[in-house]
C-alpha cells in the first residue's frame, strides 16, 4: 500500500486544501467549525467574505483584466460529508480528523468516509481564488452547509445573496460527465408508539443477531446496482424467525442515514432455550442464502447470532408483527426509468432506517425523483402500506429536481471546450442524485445557466469512498479553462 502524502499529489493547490478540510470535523449538522475555517480563508486573501443568515459563505473574486464585462460565474460545492464508518472503528465524527491516504491511483480514507463528496469541489474552488495568475471572471464562490441530510443550506439561500447567472456546480462523480438535471426528494418518517412490554416468557433467552459486511452506498448514485438493503435482509429473516421459532423482538438497529443504502443491521431476540440450536442453524442458512441472492454483487455479507443477556422489555408482539409486515411489503430500490435517458433512473426508494428504542420504533425513508407526479405517488403509496400497519406517517425534507435544459448556452460551450482540450465528447447527463442546483435556481432571485461536474468518486456515502487522483487534476485543469474562455 502506498503512502505517499496526500499534499504531494498534483495539482498540489487543489490536494493542500482538500487535506486541510480532511482535518476539519464536519458531519452534517456540526458546520460551524468549517465555515470559520472557509470565512478566515477568504478573509486571508483580502476577497470580499460574506455568510448568510444559515451559514453559507461567499467568496467574491473580481474579474481579471479583459474579463470585467464577462457574466459573474458561481462556483458551488457543499462542506458538509457523510459520515459512515465499519463497525469496527472508534472513529468519532465530531472530532476526529479523517484518516486519508493514497492507494495507487485512488485517495482513500481508513474505514470511515473520506469527505472528497464535496470536499474536492471545495478544495478546487479555494485553489482557484487564490491563484492570482488565472484569467476569469468575476467569481462568487459560494460554500452551502449541510447538503446531505435536507439541504439545509442551499434550501435558507436568502434572494439576493447572489449577483451571478452562470453557475458551475462541482458535485458530480464522474469523470467525463457534464449534468444537466437531477431528482429531487422527499423524507418519509414513519413511527411506531407503544409502551414496552416487561414479561419475558420463563425458559427464554436471548441473541444479538448482526448483518454485517454489505456495500451500502450512495442512494442516488448506487441505488441502480442491485446492493442489498440491510433492513430489508434483516426483516426477511424475522419474519421467518418470529413465525416458526416462537421468536420475540426486543430491539432493532438498522441502517443510520437517509441517503445511505443501509450496510448493517442489528437485532436482539429472545427465544426459547431449547430452540437456540436450531436459531443458529437458520443465522447460517439465511447467510449462505443472502450471499447466494446477492452473488456478484454482495461479497462480504456476514450474518452471526450471539448469546447476550436478556432485555429487560420486549416490543409488543402486534407491533412487532405490523412493523416486520410492512418493512417486508415495503418497496425498495428502483421504481422508474428516464424514458428519455435510457438507463438513467427516475423514480428510488431508500428504506434507510429501522430503529427502536423504549418508546416506539421509527422507520425513515427517501423518496427521489425526477417527477412531481411520480415522487408525490410513491410517497403516498408507502404513507398507505404504513398507516395499514397502524403508524403514523408525515413527510418533511422536500426539495425540488433540477429540470434539465438541452438548450445551455454554457453546457455547449463546456462541450467544445472538453472536446479541445481532451479530444472526446463528454456525456451529457441527467443524474437521480440530489444536488442543490434546482434549489438554488429556485431561491436567487434570477436566471441561471447551471451544468455539473467533477472528477471520479465512487463509494459515496461508505467507507468503501475513493477519488480517483488523475481525475481530480483533469477536472481542475478543465475549469480553469472553462473560466478563461467565459469572456
Amino acid at each position: 500500500m502506498a503512502t505517499t502524502d496526500l499534499q504531494q499529489l498534483t495539482p498540489q493547490s487543489v490536494w493542500k486544501h482538500f487535506h486541510s478540510l480532511t482535518r476539519i470535523p464536519r458531519p452534517t449538522g456540526q458546520m460551524k467549525e468549517v465555515t470559520r475555517y472557509v470565512i478566515d480563508f477568504g478573509k486571508g486573501l483580502n476577497l470580499e467574505t460574506r455568510q448568510d443568515k444559515v451559514g453559507n459563505v461567499v467568496i467574491h473574486k473580481p474579474a481579471t483584466k479583459g474579463y470585467e464585462s464577462a457574466k459573474t460565474v458561481i462556483l458551488q460545492s457543499h462542506l458538509d460529508m457523510v459520515p459512515q464508518k465499519n463497525s469496527d472503528v472508534s472513529h468519532d465524527f465530531a472530532k476526529d480528523p479523517i484518516q486519508a491516504y493514497v492507494d495507487g491511483e485512488w485517495v482513500k480514507a481508513r474505514s470511515t468516509t473520506l469527505g472528497a463528496d464535496n470536499g474536492i469541489g471545495c478544495a478546487m474552488m479555494m485553489a482557484l481564488l487564490e491563484d492570482e495568475t488565472l484569467e476569469h471572471p468575476a467569481i462568487e464562490a459560494l460554500f452551502t452547509i449541510d447538503e446531505e441530510v435536507g439541504m439545509d443550506g442551499a434550501n435558507g439561500l436568502e434572494k439576493g445573496f447572489l449577483q451571478g447567472s452562470l453557475m458551475l456546480n462541482l458535485d458530480t462523480e464522474e469523470d467525463g460527465e457534464l449534468c444537466i438535471g437531477c431528482a429531487g426528494g422527499r423524507d418519509v418518517n414513519v413511527s411506531f408508539r407503544y409502551k414496552p412490554v416487561k414479561e419475558i416468557e420463563k425458559g427464554d433467552i436471548a441473541f444479538k443477531v448482526s448483518l454485517r459486511g454489505l456495500k451500502g452506498g450512495h442512494s442516488g448514485v448506487q441505488i441502480h446496482l442491485g446492493r442489498a438493503n440491510a433492513n430489508k435482509l434483516m426483516n426477511r429473516f424475522l419474519k421467518d424467525v418470529v413465525k416458526n421459532y416462537e421468536a420475540r423482538v426486543a430491539a432493532i438497529q438498522g441502517g443510520s442515514l437517509r441517503n445511505a443504502i443501509p450496510r448493517e443491521s442489528f437485532v436482539v431476540l429472545t427465544i426459547p432455550e431449547q430452540l437456540s440450536d436450531d436459531l443458529l442453524d437458520l443465522v447460517a442458512e439465511y447467510e449462505e442464502l443472502f450471499r447466494n441472492d446477492f452473488a456478484g454483487i454482495e461479497e462480504g455479507i456476514s450474518f452471526k447470532a450471539e448469546r447476550t443477556d436478556l432485555p429487560k422489555s420486549l416490543i409488543p408482539e402486534e407491533i412487532q408483527d405490523d412493523l416486520i409486515n410492512a418493512v417486508e411489503g415495503c418497496p425498495n430500490g428502483v421504481i422508474s426509468y428516464l424514458a428519455d435517458f435510457p438507463g438513467v433512473v427516475e423514480s428510488s426508494l431508500n428504506l434507510a432506517l429501522v430503529q427502536s428504542s423504549d418508546e416506539g420504533i421509527d422507520v425513515k425513508l427517501l423518496v427521489r425523483s425526477s417527477s412531481e407526479s411520480r415522487k408525490d405517488w410513491v410517497c403516498s403509496s408507502v404513507e398507505s402500506l404504513f398507516m395499514l400497519a397502524g403508524a403514523k406517517v408525515e413527510f418533511d425534507g422536500d426539495y425540488p429536481g433540477w429540470q434539465p435544459n438541452a438548450h445551455s448556452e454554457l453546457l455547449h460551450t463546456m462541450e467544445r471546450i472538453y472536446l479541445e482540450k481532451f479530444d472526446q465528447r463528454p456525456k451529457v447527463m441527467v443524474i437521480h442524485a440530489g444536488l442543490e442546483c434546482g434549489i438554488i435556481q429556485s431561491n436567487v432571485g434570477q436566471k441561471l445557466d447551471i451544468v455539473s461536474f467533477g472528477p471520479t468518486i465512487t463509494g459515496a456515502h461508505s467507507p468503501d469512498e475513493a477519488v480517483k487522483i488523475e481525475t481530480v487534476a483533469r477536472s481542475y485543469d478543465y475549469l480553469v479553462a472553462i473560466l478563461a474562455q467565459l469572456n
